[in-house]
């Protein structure tokens, strides 16, 4: 069924619980990330990035395709834009039905982030769509960032007093497309952001924090967590091992179908840890 963002959040906030959201790259992840919530029983964030998007060529063939996902599903299923900096492509994808975006200004001045995210905030409002922004610099994206970035706890709340964000990404020690999970996050500065945001907190760059690591930021305060690099590592692995295993195989769905069965295993996995069951990898 699909979902509203903001009610999942505070849910999970309230509960001190974690809200995975993962990206959707090929049509079978979104199918593979739909059955893993269903076995699990949890809600799940379908993430199509912009990225995703000029991948594709144009915004609307998978995120249509994602929406009925979503829309069948046994599961809350969010329909989420991420990490849009393009506000037109922000209020295509709100004309196509996704319940929520992330807007991206954390390339902007500070003072043109506030602005642009706040009108892009009110527009998404006025038609019953969700907004996470982000503040500052999460590591690694694009090459841009440093993982060493830090988000101050008065600045997030100030940006979330001037914008109206539903949610809010910040930077505490996580990097973009890591494909180890060393990063260490820093737990007293989530709780002190958690204690000074009005709103629940997003962690980007998930995909390099250990499963410990990540249960112990969703207990100082995380709410949503993305994740997106490790499940390319899971997917990959397998069809690379199939393909090793039988040279000779050409039919894509005897290679894409098993790699698309071990990341819904995975996504089972991970809602079933950031809830705090199950076990670690």
């Amino acid at each position: 069924m699909l979902a509203d963002i903001r009610t999942l959040a505070k849910e999970a906030a309230d509960h001190g619980v974690g809200l995975g959201a993962f990206n959707v790259v090929l049509l079978d992840h979104a199918e593979a990330f739909v059955k893993g919530a269903e076995r699990a029983g949890k809600p799940i964030i379908l993430q199509i990035s912009q990225n995703a998007v000029k991948y594709h060529g144009a915004l609307e063939p998978i995120t249509v395709a994602t929406l009925a996902l979503a829309r069948a599903a046994k599961v809350p299923a969010v329909v989420h834009l991420d990490h849009a900096e393009d506000v037109d492509l922000c209020k295509a994808a709100v004309e196509l039905g996704v319940t929520s975006i992330m807007y991206d200004g954390s390339k902007l001045p500070d003072d043109e982030n506030r602005a642009t995210t706040a009108d892009i905030t009110r527009w998404c409002h006025e038609r019953g769509v969700s907004v996470e922004a982000e503040l500052g610099e999460v590591g690694g994206k694009n090459g841009v960032h440093d993982p060493s970035a830090r988000t101050n706890p008065e600045d997030a709340a100030k940006f979330v007093e001037d914008t109206d964000v539903d949610l809010l990404a910040v930077a505490v020690g996580s990097s973009h497309a890591m494909t180890t999970r060393g990063a260490v996050l820093d737990t007293e500065l989530i709780t002190q952001i958690h204690q000074a945001v009005p709103v629940p907190l997003v962690l980007h760059g998930s995909s390099g924090v250990s499963d410990e690591g990540m249960r112990e930021a969703i207990k100082a305060g995380m709410t949503k967590i993305n994740v997106s690099t490790h499940l390319n590592v899971v997917f990959t692995g397998e069809v690379r091992r199939i393909l090793e295993e039988n040279p000779s195989m050409v039919d894509p769905r005897k290679y894409v179908g098993p790699g698309s069965e071990v990341i819904g295993g995975e996504v089972e996995r991970l809602l079933r840890w950031y809830a705090g069951e199950g076990s670690a990898e």
